[in-house]
């Protein structure tokens, strides 16, 4: 696996705007690219196969969010350990569930994890609604995945009263916030800045307030 090093100082840059260290991140995660890059080529993990084009739509974009995460969470239809495993690079303290039904993606998150030495990182090879963590999570993420009820429906359990949806979306999703199933409501919605993309971002926060 070689570390494409010719990328680093795009990938520096970009963290940098985000308010993110360059070092040892930087490193980091283009050994976790190297291996999404060599794995994708037999498995087709992700539609997305220019390395450049990934600093910018794999990476810095799940990291767009890294200000508002904390605590322990789950990445339910996370992919290639999208925005989760990123974000667990920038942030060793985090708690990750990782929750993917797709087996060759849930064996690449494994050697991922197993590879990066992410020791606070588990692997959830189901569907997010049989995860036996319901109630154990401070925040769910989700990636792109289902309107914001569907999301809901499949890790809701998963958060502590109190807990927070994070949803990422591209256009502001306010036609959404109206189907809210009860016990939730819509904390925040903010605008998302990643460095390179000339598209909308937006970060839905939402609370469980049921006890």
């Amino acid at each position: 696996m070689t570390r494409p090093s010719h990328l680093a100082p795009r990938l520096s840059d970009g963290l940098a705007a985000l308010g993110l260290p360059a070092q040892p991140l930087t490193d980091r995660l283009l050994d976790y690219l190297a291996l999404l890059v060599q794995w994708n080529r037999a498995y087709n993990l992700t539609a997305i196969r220019d390395p450049d084009e990934m600093v910018v739509k794999h990476l810095l974009d799940s990291l767009s969010i890294h200000a508002h995460v904390a605590g322990r969470i789950a990445d339910i239809g996370t992919g290639p350990g999208l925005p989760g495993i990123p974000l667990a690079l920038a942030n060793p303290g985090l708690t990750v569930s990782l929750v993917e039904t797709a087996g060759k993606k849930a064996r690449f998150l494994r050697e991922a994890v197993r590879t990066l030495g992410l020791e606070r990182v588990v692997v959830h090879d189901c569907r997010a609604e049989d995860v036996p963590e319901s109630g154990q999570h401070d925040q769910l993420l989700a990636r792109a995945l289902a309107p914001l009820a569907g999301i809901l429906r499949l890790g809701g359990h998963l958060l502590k009263p109190g807990g927070r949806l994070l949803a990422m979306k591209g256009r502001d999703p306010v036609d959404e916030l109206a189907d809210l199933p009860p016990g939730y409501r819509h904390l925040a919605t903010h605008p998302l800045r990643v460095p390179g993309l000339d598209a909308e971002r937006h970060l839905v926060v939402v609370e469980h307030i049921a006890g």
